[in-house]
Parts: structure tokens; sequence; C-alpha cells
């Protein structure tokens, strides 16, 4: 069996109030973008193993057992008859870096378990398995543009597809503590809400949508900064960093050639195509 778990963007992030459980609220929006790792699983002959973890591409920590594809692996074995599996997963998602690498490959091992092994979990049982991984990582159970809202794991439609704007993503290989990047925010209830906002323009956006990690990102990594400032003098309708970083993307009408221009740092373009 082999799947292409894709990235996704935040089109604006706010952090909308403390939780008694030490969790924040947000509103965001979640779009998926054709940025992809590589998940491959076949089953294992190897009585009394559970599972068989290979890695290639972007440096994971030692620990394999940390993994989300892993863990989303023994989540369901709890529950179901699972064969012991041998699995590979190709990183090209970077890391730590806000687009949701490894929360997509536990989603989509949820969902390729599901329908491999004919387990008949429903998608309302597979977005309460993932939201039990992660805070977006339910998202990609649907994997369609969503308005998110709670911890990011509530969604509800909004009826937004950018097909013929192109997306640049750039990373500097920067890991942002999400911790630290949540101590830096002060939490507010927006005036108008998020779903409201995007039915502007996008080239309205930049004044108006934002991302409230960036302030004090920013303030602490200028390079995050200058990678957005850069994207806005390359013609991007509109730029933003991507969950708490340290991901930047730029959406344009037709996307420049930037080979050369960020040295050193991950970059990828493409279409934004929701289809994926």
């Amino acid at each position: 069996m082999l799947s292409f778990p894709n990235a996704k963007i935040n089109i604006g992030l706010r952090v909308v109030e403390k939780r008694p459980d030490g969790y924040h609220n947000i509103e965001t929006v979640f779009y998926p973008v054709n940025l992809c790792d590589m998940l491959e699983f076949v089953p294992l002959d190897s009585p009394g193993k559970d599972i068989h973890l290979t890695v290639t591409g972007e440096n994971l920590p030692a620990r394999s057992e940390n993994n989300l594809c892993i863990k989303a692996y023994r989540l369901l074995k709890n529950d179901y008859a699972l064969p012991p599996l041998s699995v590979h997963l190709h990183k090209i998602i970077p890391i730590g870096s806000g687009l949701g690498g490894g929360s997509s490959d536990a989603a989509f091992m949820l969902k390729e378990l599901n329908g491999l092994f004919h387990l008949g979990i429903s998608e309302s049982g597979l977005h309460s398995y993932a939201s039990t991984l992660g805070s977006d990582c339910a998202f990609f159970i649907k994997n369609k543009p969503v308005l998110g809202y709670g911890r990011g794991n509530r969604f509800a439609d909004i009826n937004i597809k950018w097909e013929d704007f192109e997306i640049v993503i750039v990373c500097p290989g920067i890991h942002i503590n999400t911790a630290e990047a949540y101590a830096g925010v002060s939490p507010q209830k927006p005036c108008i809400s998020l779903e409201e906002l995007m039915k502007l323009p996008p080239g309205e956006w930049g004044r108006l949508i934002q991302n409230d990690f960036e302030i004090s990102v920013f303030q602490k990594y200028p390079v995050i900064a200058k990678i957005k400032k850069k994207l806005y003098e390359l013609g991007a309708i509109y730029a933003s960093m991507s969950g708490s970083g340290s991901s930047v993307y730029g959406l344009f009408d037709r996307a420049p050639e930037v080979k050369g221009l960020f040295k050193g740092m991950f970059f990828w373009k493409g279409s934004l195509n929701a289809g994926v």
C-alpha cells in the first residue's frame, strides 16, 4: 500500500482564548497543498512483532516509538486485529515547519489501515482516533479546506477554492517550539470572524488576516520575517507564516522563479489545488 500524505497551510491563525485544560482555542482556515510525503506499508511475516518503521529523507528523532505513524497503528491495534506491518516513510515535508507533515502521516495511516483491512471505521470514528494523536491530525481525515476552531480539531465547512493561485513555501529549517510560540501570544477574541474576512478578495487579506504567532516569532527569528517580506517583493498576493512556523508561504497569480533566492532553505512551489 502506497499513499502520499500531504501538507497543509493556515490562512489566518488567531489565538482566541486559553482553555481551563491548559490548551488554547484558535480560529484558522486549514487548506491542503500538494507537497507530500510518501508512506508505504506491507504485512510483515514476523510473529511476535507489531510494526517495523524505516524512514528516509528528512531526519527524524531517533526514537521511532514516538513517530505518529507507529502511534496511529497501535491506536487501532488496541481495538482491531491488525497484522504486523513493515512501514517505510519517506519524508519530504519539513519537520517542525508548521505544515502538519507528521499529523498528515498519522491520519493517512489511519485511513489506509481502515481501508486495506476493511475495519469499517466511519469518518467520525477516524476523526475521533486522529484527535487523540494531535490537534490538527483530524483535519487530514477529510483533507479539504475548512474553518478550524476549538483546539484546531473542530471544523466547519467553508466554501473556498483557489485553483487559479500558485503557492511558494519556504522553510528556513528553524524548529519553533509550539509551547514557546503560544507563550508569546496574548489571546484575544476578534471583532470580525475569520469566516467573514475570508469573503474579501485575497489582495485585502494582508492588512486584515494575520497569524498571531508572527509577532513574537519574527522578533526572535528575523530571518522568518525577511522571508515573508521577500515573498511580497516577488509579487505575492498574500503571504503568511503557517502554523507556529517556521515555514512561510506566498500566494501568487503565477509563482516566480525562486531558485537561488533562499539559499540553504527548503522551498517548494506548486498549484494551490485542494483536490489532493
